[in-house]
């Protein structure tokens, strides 16, 4: 199958219906990540203890997974230094 060209795309246009406002501080960002990281770490654990195995290893692997970015999201902070 023949390639388009570039000339015949269309640019994308994001979808705004989900969107993090403009207007957020950059620092503001990586906290509200982690914070939405911690809740999906916990979430994944709880249901995965209702689950029978080898599901629950599967999902104690994801868990794991979002743990690790929580974290690098939090190393992230604690080396952040704000611009005065």
């Amino acid at each position: 199958m023949p390639q388009a060209s570039s000339a015949d795309q269309t640019p994308r246009k994001p979808s705004t219906m989900f969107m993090v406002a403009p207007d957020k501080k950059n620092e503001d960002l990586p906290v509200n990540a982690c914070e939405s990281l911690a809740s999906a770490s916990v979430m994944l654990s709880d249901f995965a203890g209702l689950l029978g195995m080898p599901y629950r290893h599967t999902l104690l692997g994801i868990q794991q997974v979002v743990m690790f970015g929580e974290l690098t999201v939090n190393r992230a902070l604690d080396n952040f230094e704000p611009k005065d």
